[in-house]
């Protein structure tokens, strides 16, 4: 089949896809981390409106369809809309509402359930096999972010609680099932497109889902106020969030199973957290620095090769 040949030409060696996943997340919570002061001063729509913009303009080149790849079939479009309705605007909008309105430990205990979720869905939808080492990897990288999460320093201090904290710990959950849709709807389109197509046209589909609500609060927002460094931090956000972290993951997921590549998610808080302790100042004590080596352990894991069956060619 045409489709199965091209994707095995892309495909790069285990290594190299393990690399990307990983690089992938962490570019995201290296953005999520340094990019806090945007979301200061712009508001949500208007935000993501900008960053689908400016990576629109980045990537125009990109939704051209290469001659060695087939016209897209009426699924593999709907495919590429569900992507950037899961992945770009319904993530956007459900956690940055939802850490509004519940703690950052809490945020973080929730978000440590990617890899399972993943899992899980790669079983549901794809049918992918989850062996006994996967499962361990998984348990690995739950138990860490959770006791990282767990022992911040926000966790014994007075937390809020209340029927609004409950709402925002709904609302993450919601971003995590959105994630793990993210992860699994990008395996099947990796078998159909190219890593820069798939991130042009997905981008595309966020700007026209985010347009309506940005244009309304571009008319009453001064652009004026705005700090040149901002417009250079929002200028790395667009393209780290729009470009670079959808390709790597694009071009991970070709060679690596779903089930086995939400466990790179993991990489996503524990960047975040390191991004506070080197330029923030956050403290970190000897149990967090535990926690990281079990998370990064499970990852680990993961990237082994498996010598008792060789990963299964996308379908």
């Amino acid at each position: 089949m045409h489709v199965d040949s091209l994707s095995k030409t892309l495909s790069p060696s285990r290594p190299v896809a393990c690399l990307c996943l990983a690089a992938s997340m962490a570019l995201v919570g290296s953005y999520v981390a340094l990019s806090k002061p945007l979301t200061l001063i712009l508001p949500v729509f208007l935000l993501a409106w900008l960053r689908f913009g400016i990576g629109a303009l980045a990537m125009a080149h990109w939704t051209r369809r290469p001659a060695h790849e087939a016209p897209m079939s009426s699924s593999t479009r709907k495919l590429v809309f569900l992507e950037s309705l899961f992945g770009n605007f319904l993530f956007s909008i459900l956690m940055l509402t939802g850490v509004s309105l519940t703690t950052v430990v809490a945020t973080g205990v929730i978000m440590s359930a990617i890899p399972a979720c993943v899992a899980l869905m790669s079983w549901l939808f794809l049918k992918e096999r989850i062996t006994p080492r996967v499962m361990l990897s998984i348990g690995l990288a739950v138990v860490g972010i959770a006791m990282f999460t767990l022992n911040k320093p926000e966790a014994q201090a007075g937390s809020p609680v209340g029927p609004q904290v409950w709402l925002g710990n709904l609302l993450v959950m919601g971003a995590v099932l959105c994630e793990s849709a993210y992860a699994v709807i990008g395996k099947r389109l990796t078998g159909a497109l190219g890593a820069r197509r798939i991130s042009a046209l997905i981008n595309l589909w966020g700007l026209a889902l985010t347009t309506p609500f940005g244009i309304y609060q571009a008319l009453s927002f001064d652009f004026g106020s705005v700090d040149l460094r901002y417009w250079m931090l929002l200028v790395f956000y667009a393209l780290a969030a729009s470009v670079w972290t959808v390709w790597l993951w694009m071009t991970g997921l070709r060679t690596v199973p779903a089930a086995q590549a939400g466990l790179f998610t993991v990489m996503l808080p524990l960047t975040a957290a390191a991004v506070g302790v080197l330029f923030l100042g956050e403290p970190m004590n000897g149990q967090q620095m535990l926690a990281f080596g079990i998370a990064l352990a499970g990852v680990v894991l993961a990237t082994l090769p498996d010598r008792a069956s060789t990963p299964r060619a996308p379908h």
